[in-house]
């Protein structure tokens, strides 16, 4: 497994060794020791899975302190454009976003850290996406940065995407007061 830096302290893409013949495909999808190498030295304690149709914005969700979640991200079918912002206040790259497609073709994956608001936009219809997360989730906790705040400056390649209610109330980044 290949960790790549992406520029913004902690946030890794992973890319697999993937083994394929005429019956498949065979990679590892989590290991231990190699995000320990990389400075990832948290234990997973939830999966989580989603299934989306085609042009459904999931984000940008966080969670608060003490209930941060930390977060392997990847796709199992279909592909999105998956987004992360740094929300830590003392980052040199606080408010700075990283986008990658993660598709089943490219089987990457990404080490979401605490402390960074994430989200993305399925490209196809039945899209199943699939993340290890470090913290149990807690509703009081949840937070979220609206997907199109100005000052992101975020291409999403989509104007008008399906969101949740929750979504579509979140406050813009301009006026959002980060807990981290």
């Amino acid at each position: 497994m290949k960790v790549i830096q992406t520029g913004i302290k902690d946030l890794l893409v992973l890319e697999p060794q993937v083994f394929g013949d005429h019956r498949g495909y065979f990679f590892e999808s989590f290991r231990k020791d190699v995000l320990g190498e990389a400075g990832v030295n948290l234990e997973f304690i939830q999966d989580n899975q989603s299934m989306s149709k085609k042009n459904i914005l999931r984000g940008l969700h966080f969670q608060e302190p003490p209930y941060e979640q930390g977060k392997l991200v990847r796709v199992l079918s279909g592909a999105v454009i998956d987004v992360v912002v740094d929300i830590r206040k003392d980052s040199e790259t606080y408010g700075q976003h990283f986008k990658i497609e993660l598709n089943e073709e490219n089987k990457l994956m990404l080490w979401v850290p605490p402390g960074f608001a994430h989200g993305f936009l399925t490209l196809q219809d039945d899209t199943i996406f699939v993340y290890k997360c470090t913290q149990y989730y807690n509703k009081d906790s949840e937070g979220c940065v609206r997907w199109n705040s100005p000052k992101l400056n975020i291409d999403w390649g989509i104007n008008n995407p399906i969101l949740s209610d929750k979504d579509k109330v979140a406050l813009v980044f301009d006026d959002f007061e980060s807990p981290f």
